[in-house]
């Protein structure tokens, strides 16, 4: 018997034209600049925490400490309530983070359902919230009578709900094709079930930005435990404690000669030394957060789940 000869494939080898090699030199070239421009104030912060707080009063300092020290580090975390700021901050950065986005997935599905009446007053509404609010007076007055001041629950209550974040999420959602829905319904899911196992496994990438989002508003927020909870040491935050710590240490002089005396005796510590350790402090754990949710940004997750 013969054999038959299988058709040879022919390996076809595109060149890259000049214009198109132009463009990825410029290209690289210019993400590479971007890259240095993002990161050098970050490297520049770190190399500052680390050296010693006289020595950097010279300046000169880029990426590299000249005079290598931990009293800055020291110096932060010798603040007294730092470790039940710590524990605190920890708590309502979880606990606001997974409750703000469960209310808001909620409410940004029902809006997003077309036979719920008053959608587009309801959504209306809650963008005019965007733009205009009670004032402070108000608020904590309402807070007060809510028995929220002096309490935990103010860092967690009045962020359940935004409206911005609502409206992102109810945007991702009306762009899910209605026929998944349908066929869940004719298979006699109710909307919870719809919601559970079609709507959220789909929404992760938007789930996991507003998650970022509240995540980062709630750890990096102090203003609220001056406001509400400034006579309780146990509800205190760690940003409002590094916050206090920088406001003691930038007291002390406002001169250079002054902050170098200062710095002298309080065994090489500066407000700028001080300020760039305790900008690390409060950035690292939003930073080895990011990672983790960075993956589920990449949209197009309901690409090919219908057939139309």
């Amino acid at each position: 018997m013969k054999k038959v000869k299988e058709p040879e494939t022919k390996q076809i080898k595109y060149k890259a034209s000049a214009p198109n090699t132009v463009f990825v030199t410029l290209n690289t070239i210019f993400m590479i600049l971007f890259v240095i421009v993002t990161l050098y104030p970050v490297l520049n912060t770190l190399a500052i925490s680390f050296n010693d707080g006289t020595d950097a009063l010279r300046g000169g300092i880029h990426l590299i400490p000249r005079s290598w020290t931990l009293k800055n580090y020291t110096t932060v975390f010798q603040k007294n309530n730092l470790v039940t700021g710590t524990v605190v901050s920890v708590a309502r950065t979880v606990i606001g983070t997974l409750t703000a986005l469960a209310a808001n997935a909620l409410l940004a599905f029902i809006v997003s359902r077309k036979r719920f009446l008053f959608r587009k007053q309801l959504s209306l509404f809650w963008v005019i919230t965007m733009y205009v609010n009670g004032g402070l007076i108000p608020v904590f007055l309402l807070y007060k009578n809510l028995g929220l001041t002096n309490s935990f629950w103010v860092y967690i209550v009045p962020g359940m709900v935004s409206a911005f974040n609502m409206l992102v999420i109810r945007t991702y959602m009306e762009g899910i094709p209605e026929s998944l829905e349908e066929s869940a319904q004719l298979d006699g899911a109710g909307y919870m079930t719809i919601f559970t196992k079609i709507i959220s496994p789909l929404c992760k990438p938007v789930y996991a930005t507003v998650a970022l989002f509240s995540a980062v508003g709630q750890w990096n927020s102090w203003f609220d435990a001056m406001l509400y909870n400034r006579m309780s040491d146990e509800y205190t935050t760690l940003q409002y404690e590094l916050m206090k710590l920088l406001s003691s240490v930038t007291s002390q002089g406002a001169s250079a000669e002054s902050m170098k005396n200062a710095a002298s005796a309080a065994g090489a510590v500066t407000p700028a030394s001080v300020r760039a350790a305790a900008t690390i402090v409060t950035m690292l754990p939003i930073v080895c957060l990011y990672p983790f949710l960075q993956r589920y940004f990449v949209t197009g997750m309901t690409i090919g789940g219908v057939k139309e």
